[in-house]
Order: C-alpha cells, then sequence, then structure tokens
C-alpha cells in the first residue's frame, strides 16, 4: 500500500484529525531551547526484590514508563509503530538502554505512540490491548517483524485495498489489521482475536492516539519519528548513536 493510500485511510477515519498523514517517519526535528547538561549522577537502587528495567507504567500522558518514576533523566520517545527509522533505534537501542540507563535508576524510558499513518492506529491499539506491563516489550517485537507487515500490505490486491476503502469506518481497523498480518501477529503473543476485535472497535482509545498526536505537535514541535524528549526538551531525530551521548551529557554517566 502506497503512503497517499495510507493517508487516505487515515484521514477518512472519524478518529483520525488533520495531524495523521502530515508528519514523516526519520524527519529531522529541530531541538528546542533548553539545558540537557548535567554533573554525574549516581546509580539509584531500586526497591528490595525490585528491578527498575521491570518497572512499566502507564502514564497521565497515554505513554508507557520503564524505569524509575522519580528518575532525574526522563527520556520519551515519541514513536510509530510503522517507522522504519523507529524500528532501526529499537533493533539499535534496547538491550543497552534497558541494561545500562534504565536498570541504573538514572534514567526513565517512556514511549509514546505518534500517528504517522493509518497502520498505526491498529497497529498501537492492539499493543495496548493487553497488560501494561506487555506493551513495550511487545512494540519492540513488532518493530523487528515490520518489514513483514509492509510485504503483506505489498501483497494486497488493489480490489481488497479497494474494499477496505468502502467498508464503513468502523470496521476499517480490523479489515487493515487483518490484511498487514497484525491480527496473526498479535494472536501469537497472547492477544485472542476476539479480544483484539474488541480493542480495534473501541473508538475512545483511538480518538485518544490521535489526540495524542495532536498534542505532541503543538507541545513538542514533534514533526517525525522517531523523536526524543529529555528532561521536557525537544532533541531532534536521531539514532542511538548520537541519543546516547546527550543522555551521558545529562548526567548518565
Amino acid at each position: 500500500m502506497t503512503r497517499t493510500r495510507f493517508r487516505t485511510i487515515a484521514l477518512g477515519l472519524v478518529v483520525a484529525p488533520l495531524a495523521l498523514g502530515l508528519a514523516a517517519c526519520g524527519k529531522k526535528d529541530e531541538p528546542t531551547a533548553g539545558a540537557t547538561s548535567g554533573a554525574p549522577i549516581a546509580k539509584i537502587a531500586a526497591p528490595a526484590g525490585k528491578s527498575w528495567a521491570d518497572t512499566i507504567e502507564k502514564t497521565a500522558e497515554g505513554g508507557y514508563r520503564m524505569g524509575n518514576p522519580n528518575a532525574p533523566i526522563k527520556l520519551v520517545e515519541y514513536g510509530a509503530l510503522s517507522c522504519s527509522h523507529c524500528a532501526l533505534f529499537a533493533q539499535q537501542s534496547f538491550e543497552p538502554l534497558r541494561d545500562d540507563y534504565v536498570a541504573s535508576g538514572r534514567v526513565s524510558y517512556e514511549l509514546r505512540y505518534f500517528m504517522l499513518n493509518a497502520l498505526d492506529i491498529p497497529a498501537s491499539l492492539l499493543a495496548e490491548c493487553g497488560s501494561t506491563e506487555a506493551v513495550i516489550p511487545l512494540s519492540e517485537q513488532f518493530w523487528a517483524w515490520q518489514p513483514k507487515m509492509f510485504e503483506n500490505m505489498q501483497a494486497a490486491s488493489k480490489e481488497r485495498l479497494a474494499q477496505i476503502d468502502a467498508l464503513p469506518k468502523e470496521q476499517q481497523l480490523a479489515a487493515i489489521s487483518e490484511v498487514a498480518g497484525m491480527t496473526d501477529f498479535f494472536a501469537s503473543r497472547g492477544i485472542a482475536r476476539d479480544q483484539a476485535a474488541a480493542c480495534l472497535a473501541d473508538t475512545t482509545k483511538a480518538k485518544a492516539l490521535a489526540d495524542q498526536t495532536q498534542k505532541a505537535s503543538e507541545q513538542f514541535n514533534v514533526t517525525g519519528t522517531p523523536t526524543f524528549i529529555i528532561n521536557g526538551n525537544n532533541v531532534g531525530s536521531m539514532e542511538w548513536d548520537k541519543l546516547e551521548p546527550k543522555l551521558k551529557e545529562a548526567g548518565a554517566r
């Protein structure tokens, strides 16, 4: 499916604001002003019997935070499950970010979904369909599987895509999920098909994802993914080898 068709479907959905389809994967945002440097910070021990890397909570902003909720360095990623640059970042970063930075208690990592196109809406709804603790691991697995999703979409016939366009709006997300292979992907990871159907029909959550995207655009000038926020400052879009030094500069050293 072409990006143009992605945008056509996204803009036709009841839950999708105009922000959908205007952002881009890998677009280099201009960093905002603000200090992200600081003195070295000592490691902060997790409570007895716990690990910061296993501590995952949903935040008031609609994201999912891994690590010390009071970490002095707060890293937020605005990411899209359809974004190949986000997939590359996940491949490069997840283990060192989790094991070296989050586990130290100095850095928390929060994933906030950003809707680039019509694929991101069902993918995000399904990633959030299970437990809170599963959202970040499922997102990492989805990014690794992402090339298969694009293969499935490219293999879909023009007739099948036209059928999706013609469906009632409340049925389009489930149809996109089926054609893309998302339903089967999540079913193999514990999200049963009837459970997935209920999540895909949840227009309130879909609207919240769209609103979250709009808010990110307005509050942090997020125009592409992945975009990173460190302690409230937009530091731009980059790969792990450029972001890691910024965490160290902020005190994670």
